[in-house]
C-alpha cells in the first residue's frame, strides 16, 4: 500500500498540498501518479484533504493534527486501516507530483528484500547530485556504506571535500519503505534530539541504532518545499 501523508499547516509553505498544479491540487497529482502501482491513500490533519481526495476518486483517512513527522502520520493511518504486521507501506510525499512510478517500484524492491531483516528499519533512496546542487539545505544529503546503507543524512554539505572538488554527492529522496511491523517499531521511538536538530526524521532510525537502506535511482522529479518550487512546477507541468 503506498500512504502520503499530507499536513495542511506546513511551516514553510501552508496550504501547500492542495497547490493547483494543472487544475489538480498537488497532493491528489500526487495520488494519481503512483496509483497503478498499489493502493493508494492520502492521509492527513485536514477535513478539506479528505473531501477534496474524495472527489477525485482517491481513498484518504483522516488523522491527528499533532504528528512529530509524516511517517507518525502514516502509522495513525495504518492502525486506522488495520493493515497486517507484513505488509508492505511505502510513504510517497505529497509534495511530489512528478515522481516516476520506477523510484517507488524500486524502493518497494528494496523494502520487500528487507522485510525479516530486523537491523533494517527503513528503506529509501537517492539520486546523485552535483556540487552546486548539494548547497542547497532543502536537498538532503546521505553518505552510505559499502552496502549502500546510510551512515548519516544531512542538510548540510556531506561529505565535506576537504583536498580535492567532488561532485558526486548523494541526494535523498524522501520516499521510504516500511512494513507494518517496522513502521510500528519507528513510530514507538521517542523524537531524537538529531532528528529535532535537522528536522529529518530518518535520523530517528539510526539515533537508536537501527538501519536505513539505500538504493540509487535516476530521476528529474522534485519535491516542491517553496513557491519558487510551485512555480517550477506549474511550468513543468506545461511542458
Amino acid at each position: 500500500m503506498i500512504i502520503i501523508p499530507a499536513r495542511i499547516g506546513s511551516s514553510r509553505f501552508p496550504n501547500k498540498v492542495l497547490a493547483d498544479i494543472g487544475g489538480v491540487p498537488m497532493v491528489v497529482r500526487t495520488a494519481m501518479t503512483v496509483a497503478d502501482i498499489d493502493k493508494v491513500v492520502i492521509a492527513t490533519d485536514s477535513q478539506d484533504v479528505v473531501n477534496i481526495a474524495k472527489e477525485h476518486m482517491i481513498d484518504a483517512v483522516l488523522t491527528s493534527e499533532t504528528h512529530q513527522s509524516g511517517t507518525d502520520r502514516i502509522y495513525e493511518a495504518a492502525q486506522i486501516l488495520e493493515l497486517k504486521e507484513d505488509e508492505i507501506i511505502i510513504n510517497v510525499q505529497g509534495d511530489e507530483p512528478f515522481i516516476e512510478t520506477e523510484v517507488v517500484e524500486a524502493i518497494y524492491s528494496l523494502t520487500k528484500k528487507n522485510k525479516n531483516n530486523k537491523k533494517i528499519m527503513m528503506n529509501s533512496c537517492y539520486k546523485v547530485i552535483s556540487n552546486p546542487e548539494a548547497d542547497d539545505p532543502n536537498i538532503v544529503k546521505v553518505v552510505t556504506d559499502d552496502d549502500d546503507i546510510a551512515l548519516y543524512f544531512s542538510r548540510a554539505k556531506i561529505p565535506y571535500p576537504r583536498d580535492h572538488h567532488f561532485d558526486t554527492y548523494k541526494g535523498h529522496l524522501g520516499i521510504y519503505g516500511f512494513t507494518v511491523r517496522s513502521l510500528e517499531k519507528f513510530c514507538k521511538l521517542s523524537p531524537s534530539p538529531l532528528e529535532n536538530i535537522e528536522k529529518l526524521e530518518q535520523l530517528r532510525a539510526q539515533y537508536y541504532g537501527y538501519e536505513v537502506a539505500m538504493i540509487e535511482v535516476s530521476t528529474e522529479s522534485f519535491g516542491i518545499d517553496t513557491p519558487e518550487d510551485l512555480e517550477k512546477a506549474i511550468r513543468h507541468h506545461r511542458l
